[in-house]
């Protein structure tokens, strides 16, 4: 097997994981998403120091913040990782999985406007068509709904601005989220202690699966690390589909959540302005780079 379709398959699977997690997360709904993402931070410290541990790269961590900026950098990459863990546990567990899914397809829409608000990259027309399609799907959820998509628009936000944060970290994928629930794990100790439920001592099912969100968040990303290694950023794009996909197939078949009708109009805008933006992805990655001199 090549390494390109090594990464593939990684990259799948991490989808996969990501996708089907609402299933999961469900498990826990009668633990309050505060304590369910302090759990979640504090386990997977615990994963990531016995992994880089295990690699002999556990003394990059100091060097990932030994300045000002750095440390800066990875305190604002933790609140916004943190806030869209939080919502999505919020959501599912307050039976609106749809919703996040719906944040998780129009994230490539929002990188593309940070990236041209901030990085002053380029829009081709069709990015921009892409994007007016989304503003329109959202418009329509929020007069037909009465209220703003809250939840899609946090998650793809917070998610589009953690994506730009991390472009400005120079630590790799694993040491550098390492080190953001490091930096968050002191506040969800002090939850836990302070605010912690005793389900250790009465579920002890409950509990396990409290633990196991640390291996639940570490694995997909190391899946993912060493896929995107692999493959091309297309590829990677386009895969990334599957994470929402699949959260929102296991909310309506299983999860029995009941899109309304402004739903069924929402999302196949998005879903074509997103075909427009995949289209317009695989025509640049075929396009040949001039060679270097």
């Amino acid at each position: 097997m090549t390494e390109a379709a090594k990464g593939v398959l990684a990259m799948i699977a991490a989808s996969m994981v990501w996708g089907l997690s609402p299933l999961y997360y469900a498990l826990l709904a009668t633990v309050p998403p505060a304590e369910v993402l302090s759990h979640r931070t504090t386990w997977s410290v615990c994963v990531f120091v016995v992994l880089l541990l295990w690699q002999g790269r556990l003394r990059e961590v100091p060097r990932a913040i030994d300045t000002g900026r750095k440390l800066l950098l990875v305190v604002a990459a933790s609140a916004m990782i943190s806030t869209n863990w939080f919502l999505f546990i919020f959501a599912v567990g307050a039976g609106r999985t749809v919703e996040a899914s719906l944040g998780y397809y129009i994230f490539p829409l929002v990188a593309v406007l940070i990236g041209a608000a901030v990085l002053r990259e380029p829009l081709a027309r069709s990015q921009m068509v892409a994007v007016g399609l989304a503003t329109i799907a959202v418009l329509i959820l929020t007069v037909g709904l009465g209220a703003a998509p809250w939840i899609s628009l946090t998650l793809a936000t917070t998610f589009g601005l953690y994506g730009l944060l991390k472009r400005w970290v120079a630590a790799g994928p694993v040491v550098s989220v390492t080190t953001e629930v490091l930096v968050l794990a002191p506040l969800a100790v002090a939850y836990l202690i302070w605010f912690g439920s005793d389900v250790f001592r009465t579920d002890p099912v409950l509990a396990l699966l409290l633990v196991l969100s640390g291996p639940m968040t570490a694995i997909p990303l190391v899946l993912f690390s060493y896929g995107v290694k692999r493959t091309t950023m297309a590829t990677t794009g386009l895969l990334q589909y599957m994470n929402p996909t699949l959260q929102f197939a296991v909310a309506v078949l299983i999860l029995n959540e009941s899109p309304t009708v402004w739903h069924a109009i929402a999302f196949p805008l998005i879903w074509l302005a997103l075909a427009i933006y995949s289209s317009h992805t695989l025509r640049a990655s075929r396009i040949p780079r001039p060679p270097l001199t």
